[in-house]
């Protein structure tokens, strides 16, 4: 198993990572027994699969917890998403033996504006944009680069294949994902609406990265009862991923957004640094590894390490903010559970 990130590291090297699958996934089938069924009281466990890597752990996980039959795993596809998604999805739940449950969420997002918000926005930047264009959100550069400035781009694709860039202005940008983040919270509501009929717990599947670095929307793919592999690297949850026998295809999977109609990698969208380098960079950070020790194991020069871990300590402030729970004026006991 992994060292707690409270037990400084005599020397920090690549090895930090290194994972006992078999140790890890017991831990997490015995945590999910009891957590579902003694603090959460419910019945078995419902969580949203897209045929991503961490969902498709997750979703494994809890079947080999609970069984197949009390593990309800729903498809939510979108007009605008990787018809992919659904397929890899429908793979997953075949291999694992479980029944998905469809739900296409395009009319909702259609009745809510989340289409026409997002594009009225784009339109302020490019007026032209309209039916057949495609878009993306993109960070300017990456974290190694010296002259790197911290902002966002927006790109868009015309019908004819012709591609163009400009830097977002912070309106834009707000209102652009303010829009597409209904897109997860509308799986969300999705999700908690079989949880309730069912008397199930609701499963998040962020992995260290996306929850220890903020890169998840309140209320939408933040919200959940249970995060199981929270705790694990997305290196791990890909060593996990092949432990648990998942279908090849899924283990190849590249981590992606889904969610803007133009391809787009978690790195562009948000890191700005590979997962594997950011994975080992957030661990160092963790162990209180020293800037010369992170910089040998990640191959990088010391400048380019305070670059990441001037990132990482901003993107975990913010982590930390949308964590939160709401704020009271007065504290309210609200007494020990029955």
């Amino acid at each position: 198993m992994l060292n707690a990130l409270s037990s400084p590291l005599a020397q920090f090297d690549s090895k930090a990572l290194d994972l006992d699958c078999a140790a890890a996934a017991r831990e997490i089938e015995n945590a999910m027994q009891r957590i579902v069924a003694q603090d959460l009281r419910r019945q078995g466990i419902v969580l949203g699969v897209s045929g991503g890597i961490d969902s498709s752990v997750c979703a494994t996980l809890a079947v080999r917890a609970l069984g197949p039959e009390r593990v309800l795993c729903i498809l939510m596809p979108e007009k605008e998403n990787s018809p992919k998604s659904t397929r890899l999805g429908t793979l997953l739940c075949e291999h694992l033996g479980v029944t998905p449950v469809m739900e296409n969420i395009t009319g909702p997002l259609e009745a809510l504006g989340c289409y026409e918000r997002r594009d009225n926005a784009i339109r302020r930047l490019f007026p032209e944009f309209g039916p057949g264009w495609k878009q993306k959100i993109g960070l300017a550069g990456n974290l190694l680069d010296a002259d790197r400035v911290n902002y966002f781009t927006l790109t868009v694709e015309s019908p004819e294949g012709e591609r163009q860039t400009s830097r977002m202005p912070v309106d834009v940008y707000l209102d652009v994902v303010a829009a597409t983040n209904l897109k997860q919270r509308i799986r969300k509501t999705v999700e908690y609406t079989h949880a309730d009929r069912l008397n199930y717990a609701v499963l998040g599947t962020p992995n260290r990265l996306e929850y220890e670095l903020g890169f998840f929307v309140r209320g939408g793919d933040g919200l959940a009862d249970l995060k199981p592999i929270a705790h694990l690297y997305k290196s791990q949850v890909y060593r996990m991923a092949a432990y648990l026998g998942l279908p090849a295809e899924i283990q190849a999977q590249s981590p992606s957004t889904d969610t803007y109609t133009l391809p787009q990698s978690q790195e562009e969208f948000y890191y700005a640094l590979p997962y594997d380098k950011l994975d080992l960079a957030l661990c160092a950070y963790g162990h209180g590894a020293t800037e010369e020790e992170t910089a040998a194991a990640l191959d990088l020069t010391l400048p380019q390490v305070r670059r990441v871990y001037k990132d990482i300590t901003a993107k975990r402030r913010t982590s930390a903010r949308i964590l939160r729970n709401a704020q009271l004026v007065q504290p309210v006991s609200v007494g020990d559970e029955a």
